[in-house]
């Protein structure tokens, strides 16, 4: 009774596996994965989601401006005199936007390594708190790579 479920069991894992490889290998075809793939906690989903998020990178005339698209910029408001700077904004594609924060968190918190990003982000915690460092680096790992490929 159990071996077809042991059976089907086993296929799904290789499916799975299958699956992994051809993502792995996608990855690594593409120069700009490669290079963001060299950062800790960046892994080839995370690297696809971005190229496929920011597609032809030539658009953007700075760098600064690939984290709007994925709303990691925080939100304005401003009326007359008054002028609200709020949380992120929030609008643009949510799961690049959630796989960067992921990456960063990694990177600030699992990573053992010490590299100059880690502690830019771990001075903006001690400054701002650590979510905000998250964003903060997650913006900055978004614009990392715009002019690389």
């Amino acid at each position: 009774m159990t071996e077809p479920l042991l059976t089907a069991f086993e296929e799904g894992l290789q499916a799975l596996e299958n699956l992994d490889r051809q993502v792995l290998d996608a990855a690594k075809a593409d120069p700009v994965c490669r290079l963001l793939m060299t950062v800790p906690g960046v892994g080839a989903v995370t690297a696809l989601a971005y190229r496929t998020g920011v597609d032809v990178a030539h658009r953007f005339d700075k760098s600064r401006l690939v984290g709007a698209i994925f709303g990691l910029t925080p939100r304005i408001y401003a009326s007359g005199e008054m002028e609200q700077i709020g949380r992120i904004a929030k609008c643009g594609d949510g799961m690049v936007r959630w796989l960067l924060y992921e990456a960063a968190n990694v990177m600030m918190t699992r990573c053992k390594t010490d590299n100059w990003l880690k502690n830019w982000a771990l001075n903006v915690a001690r400054r701002r708190g650590m979510r905000k460092a998250k964003v903060a680096l997650a913006r900055r790992l978004a614009s990392s790579c715009i002019g690389c490929g």
